[in-house]
């Protein structure tokens, strides 16, 4: 399965931000099985695990989910 666009984002800006998977799950309040699975594109975020994540993060939601025009 090819690791979606999201999936990288949040990745990358949690590494950006400084944080461990551990520590961005646990302000999430998820678990880190959920955090991973997110990350490695198999689990889908809703919208409000997508406003949690930019909320902790001090970025837009729409950083996220921005979409890349080829």
């Amino acid at each position: 399965m090819e690791k979606s666009s999201i999936a990288q984002r949040i990745r990358a800006f949690r590494k950006l931000k400084g944080y461990t998977q551990n520590e961005l799950a646990d302000l999430l309040g998820v678990s880190i099985a959920i955090l991973g699975a997110i990350e490695r594109g198999t689990r889908k975020p809703d919208n409000k695990m997508i406003q949690n994540i930019s909320q902790v993060l001090n970025i837009e939601p729409d950083e996220l989910v921005a979409v890349v025009v080829k």
